[in-house]
């Protein structure tokens, strides 16, 4: 096989690539959710990215790790699409109105496995930045700040990422900085309950869901709870009619669910036991709660999602 600079790269370093670069596809496809603002065009813009690093791999030297060399490929990839657009579109899919998530369209769990999402909740500034970068900040700030500030990298390891000096670094994280500060508050947060309530609302929906109890479930909605379905938009107001959904719904009662954190929200990769008896994906579901209970509920019906949030097609308890 015949990259484009003309080396051969034979089977066995075919395989080389694929076992080497794999480990890192989730967090590069948050990076891309992060930057771009789509799921779609993040997973678009990931095959580009490793079109791109094989046909350079044989040419890859070692002088920074693999890691930097891919979010490299990765980060020019995403400021050519951004650069190319004539607008900045607010965040989609698992993106809602208010916040980018992520997450994302990568992996946003509590695990620390130098996930972009991971880290988000480290620092309050962090929390602010991601919910404003899209519709406030350049390109390039935007790399800047995710990498300074959500991935914790390092300002000169930015700068040679980047082609540009530290102190040009710096320079850009004050201006984004600055220009996050300044930017509203969207006040979501004062309405949210305090961790440990939040918990025990979140127990008690998932023990509900998995045990088919409907009646809990209503009861833990707020009185104008909303809840979306995706792709297909499809819109349901209140308990009533999403009463009936949860009744003609095929994964309550038998379902298995895996707690998520999706950009700061709480969410649960829903596994639906199916014929064979294996829980097989099913939904990623995103939650929205306030004190009067759950006043949002986004459904992602795309089985892709899993991977993206490092979760298995089928869940643990049934391999092996």
């Amino acid at each position: 096989m015949i990259n484009e600079t003309g080396a051969v790269l034979d089977k066995a370093g075919t395989e080389e690539f694929a076992r080497l670069t794999d480990p890192f596809r989730a967090e590069l496809l948050t990076y891309c959710y992060r930057m771009l603002g789509s799921m779609e065009d993040a997973e678009d813009q990931v095959q580009e990215i490793y079109l791109r690093a094989w046909r350079a791999y044989a040419g890859f030297e070692g002088r920074s790790s693999l890691r930097t060399w891919l979010y490299r490929i990765a980060t020019n990839v995403c400021l050519n699409v951004l650069t190319g657009r004539s607008r900045q579109p607010a965040p989609s899919g698992l993106l809602d109105d208010d916040e980018p998530a992520g997450q994302r369209a990568a992996r946003t769990t509590d695990d620390d496995h130098g996930d972009p999402a991971v880290i988000v909740a480290a620092r309050e500034h962090r929390k602010r930045a991601l919910l404003v970068v899209w519709q406030h900040l350049s390109p390039r700030q935007r790399a800047v700040l995710i990498l300074r500030d959500v991935l914790n990298w390092q300002a000169t390891e930015i700068a040679d990422l980047l082609g540009t000096s530290g102190p040009a670094v710096h320079s850009m994280l004050r201006r984004a900085r600055a220009q996050l500060a300044q930017a509203p508050s969207t006040g979501a947060e004062a309405a949210e309950p305090d961790d440990l309530a939040l918990r025990g609302l979140l127990d008690e929906y998932a023990a509900a869901f998995e045990t088919g109890d409907i009646t809990t479930l209503v009861y833990l909605l707020a009185d104008d709870t909303v809840c979306q379905r995706r792709p297909s938009n499809t819109v349901l107001k209140g308990r009533d009619e999403i009463a009936q959904y949860l009744l003609d719904c095929p994964a309550v009662g038998n379902c298995k669910m895996v707690p998520i954190s999706v950009n700061r929200k709480p969410g649960f990769g829903v596994y639906r036991r199916d014929a064979d008896g294996l829980l097989r994906a099913h939904t990623i579901d995103v939650l929205t709660v306030t004190k009067s209970g759950f006043e949002r509920i986004e459904v992602f019906d795309d089985r892709s999602l899993f991977s993206a949030f490092g979760l298995p097609a089928v869940h643990e308890a049934d391999l092996g």
